[in-house]
């Protein structure tokens, strides 16, 4: 039987340990809890300090992208829920952008309150969820309890909108599929009035907390050029003092409209980006309270009227035998999008989101490319452990905020 080659044996060879006395090398996950997912770290240690780092990565085999090619592209969107299954909304949006944008579809003005909402809603869901397990990751146990309770006070308000708490399907090619219940808006702003009382509480236990601070000052610098050169964006690029965010650089739904602030710090560690956690989640209040404001005066219409890529109205497909027909075709055969090819980015909880879609005019994407900010985000890893200790090795990638699901595409 023919030996299958080894397909690690060229990482080693590059790594190329040289191992004596005081060097160890050892394998941090794939099965370690602060890994953030299925992360193999291969570390070379000298006691305690890193001496080399390579991120291994390709043990949960997802398989999306190719997944995106074998399915029509209504039926591929509620995949995307499981890359960064934290933030589902943000990936069903991302790709239908994408998808919009290719076939050049106009999103009604309700739609796009609601889909802007849910965006928000699901950063502070996303952003409670890191500070919790970054907290407990270092040690603090109390944080990890009252963050959770706010998040989940958050997801009871997206399974009220869409009936689910994790795995989203929120919004559709062309707008959303429902309107927002009765007393949802008095819900969300009894929400977003508690959170920043909350907010406050966290900071109180954290931000001067001298053991906080310890663990997290001058841990995981990140310069700018480092930042730039590994692709970095969201909070791990404005953690370097770069001011760059998507909804601002290029404006999608209603984010051309509100006013909101992008926080930035120059700080380049770990305390600093978990600084601009807190903000955003500031700023995301901001946002949802203008929004909460734009609501009653938009129509009622949530899908684009569109009948050679969308479903008509629930009404007419009931009433009308052609809008019953044209259905029944984009249901089993899809959409035929024109031929081109898209790429529309986004600004997720975890930095740049976006879908590139190569289309020949076939209900499925000839080529689909999902530009996932964890992937980046993990590569940087062998070029900050290096010179930290191990202890500091949690603290670095729970600041990363990294997702597996959107790295093993």
């Amino acid at each position: 039987m023919q030996q299958q080659p080894n397909k690690l044996k060229p990482f080693f060879e590059n790594l190329n340990f040289e191992r004596d006395d005081n060097t160890m090398v050892i394998n941090f996950g794939p099965q370690h809890p602060s890994a953030h997912g299925q992360l193999r770290l291969i570390l070379e240690l000298q006691g305690e300090q890193v001496v080399k780092a390579l991120p291994d990565i390709g043990y949960l085999h997802r398989g999306i992208e190719k997944m995106a090619e074998n399915m029509i592209y209504n039926e591929f969107l509620p995949t995307t829920d499981r890359m960064d299954y934290i933030a589902s909304t943000s990936n069903n949006y991302a790709f239908a952008l994408a998808v919009e944008r290719l076939i050049g579809l106009e999103v009604p003005r309700r739609a796009q309150v609601i889909r802007t909402m849910l965006l928000e809603l699901n950063r502070i869901i996303s952003h409670l969820f890191f500070l919790a397990t970054h907290a407990l990751d270092v040690g603090a146990m109390s944080i990890f309890l009252y963050a959770f309770r706010e998040r989940e006070f958050a997801m009871d308000l997206m399974e009220d909108y869409c009936g689910a708490r994790l795995t989203h399907s929120a919004v559709r090619i062309g707008g959303v599929p429902l309107d927002l219940p009765e007393g949802w808006l008095t819900q969300l702003t009894d929400f977003i009035e508690r959170l920043p009382d909350q907010i406050k509480l966290y900071e109180d236990l954290l931000t001067e907390n001298r053991i906080w601070k310890m663990r997290l000052e001058d841990v995981g610098i990140i310069t700018p050029e480092q930042a730039l050169s590994w692709g970095c964006t969201g909070i791990m690029l404005r953690g370097s003092g770069i001011e760059y965010d998507i909804r601002k650089e290029e404006p999608y739904e209603l984010y051309g409209e509100l006013d909101f602030d992008i926080p930035v710090s120059d700080r380049c560690d770990s305390y600093g980006r978990y600084r601009l956690y807190m903000e955003e989640m500031k700023e995301s209040i901001k946002i949802l309270r203008q929004l909460i404001g734009m609501y009653p005066k938009t129509e009622s219409q949530l899908m684009a009227h569109a009948p050679q890529y969308i479903s008509a109205p629930k009404e007419e497909i009931m009433t009308q035998n052609y809008a019953l027909m044209q259905h029944f075709v984009l249901v089993t055969q899809g959409m035929r999008p024109p031929k081109g090819t898209v790429y529309a980015p986004t600004e997720s909880p975890k930095g740049e989101l976006g879908f590139w879609i190569r289309s020949e005019g076939e209900p499925y994407a000839y080529r689909l490319k999902a530009r996932a900010p964890s992937f980046f985000h993990t590569g940087i890893l062998q070029d900050i452990l290096p010179g930290t200790y191990l202890a500091d090795v949690v603290t670095i990638i729970g600041s990363t905020n990294i997702v597996f699901g959107e790295v093993d595409r």
